[in-house]
This record gives C-alpha cells, structure tokens and sequence, in this order.
C-alpha cells in the first residue's frame, strides 16, 4: 500500500450507543482502497455496528463517516453490503434468481424493471459463485452454504467499488468458505474494497492482506504482516494469546 493508494472508507471520531451505553467509542479509521480487511473482535466488540453505522442503518451519537471523500447517501451506488444471515428472512418465497436481481434494483431506480441486461449480469453472477443451476430454486430449500452463495452473488451484480459483508463464512461448509474466499480476494485484486466482520482468528493471515482490531474502541488496524500479533490480540480480547500463525 503506498502513500498515493486513496481512502475509501474514512471514520472520525465515531460515537455509538444502545440505551446509552457506549457500542463504538470515538472511532477514528480510515480503509485504504483496494484492501481485503478482516474486522475482528470479542462478541459484543461493535463490529457489526460499525459496518451498520458506515452504511446509515445505525445513527451515530457523534462523528461522521466519508465513502471517498462524501457521506454514504451521495455515495450508495458504490457500495455493496451482505449482512448476517440470521438477518434475513429465508422464507420469503422467492427464488435464487429474483434475490440476485435485487443487487441491480439500486442502477435502475424505483420505476424500472430488471431487462435482458441485468438478467444476464444475474445469471453470470449465479455461474460465478457456482450456483447456476439453482437459479429457479426457493431461497427456503437452500442450505446455508448456498444461501451465502446466493446473497454474495446480489452483492456482485452490484458492480460496487466497497463490499462490506458481515460474517460471509459463518456456518458455511469448507467448500463454499473457499469459494467465497476467492471471490473476495478477486475482487481485491481488481481493486475493490472489500471489509468482512470475522471470527476465525486462524484463518486471517491467510485469507486477508489488512485487519482491524476492535473492542468497542480501535485497537490496531493496518496490514496483517505488521500487526497481527500476541499483543494487540491480547489488547484485543482482554487475555494472553498466544498464536502460532504465519503471516505472509
């Protein structure tokens, strides 16, 4: 990452509370473009409120959030956002297809249909996360892994520039975790943002370049080599850690 790289996502002084007791407490952050960055922290940390409070569904007691330099609202169309599975309704009836369309409704505005065009992107997403052949299939019947799959395909037909995705890999089987992992990284690779709330400390050397440190307060955020380490897990989760990963 060099001096020039521009901020996608800048945080100041960032101030959250549930029944007035502090979430997020005076957040100061600021996420490079084009990294792959892994959010983590205890249960309880504010991660997931973090990303809710960049996107305008969490209002903040104080600070302010900038996507490139403007707030959120200006900024919508370029960014993309997978939330918790348990979040979502999973019985609504509709099919695969219809819920990865849903990614191209925010290009089209209110009073437009999905034509040809989006179809097609729909579907080449669906091919992309290898889920083609169950675009006619209700959402209900898919399991977890492919429902994942399903969401993280709207997500793509988006064509955003920053992908926030809150616990992409909970609950799916090896498969689709690797899957989604290199659907991440790609994008990365093409220089898009991509921020993901985790939970499996083992796996963020190898799947992330960046990760920040959260415990209600920032800890540590920068590239993986740098500072994932014993001590700002320590700070982090409030015991002695001590980690044999290798980070690249």
């Amino acid at each position: 990452m060099n001096l020039e790289t521009p901020i996608a996502v800048a945080i100041h002084d960032l101030t959250v509370a549930y029944n007035h007791k502090p979430v997020l407490w005076d957040i100061d952050l600021e996420i490079p473009e084009g990294v792959l960055m892994a959010i983590v922290g205890p249960n309880g940390a504010g991660k997931s409120t973090l990303i809710k409070s960049i996107l305008g569904i969490q209002k903040p007691l104080a600070g302010s959030v900038l996507i490139y330099d403007q707030p959120f609202s200006k900024q919508r169309k370029k960014v993309a956002y997978v939330p918790q599975k348990g979040s979502v309704d999973w019985d609504f009836p509709t099919t695969a297809l219809d819920v990865v369309l849903m990614g191209t409704y925010g290009s089209l505005g209110w009073f437009k249909r999905p034509g040809l065009n989006e179809k097609k992107a729909a579907l080449e997403a669906l091919e992309q996360m290898g889920m083609l052949d169950f675009r006619d299939r209700q959402i209900s019947e898919l399991s977890g892994g492919q429902q994942q799959r399903i969401f993280l395909a709207r997500a793509l037909v988006q064509q955003a520039e920053i992908y926030f995705m809150d616990e992409p890999l909970q609950g799916v089987d090896a498969t689709t975790e690797k899957a989604i992992i290199k659907i991440l990284k790609l994008l990365s690779s093409k220089g898009k943002t991509v921020v993901v709330v985790h939970h499996d400390l083992q796996t963020v050397p190898e799947y992330f370049d960046w990760v920040t440190f959260l415990n209600v307060k920032k800890i540590a955020t920068g590239p993986v080599k740098h500072i994932f380490n014993d001590d700002n897990l320590t700070k982090t989760y409030g015991i002695n850690y001590k980690v044999s990963l290798q980070t690249k």
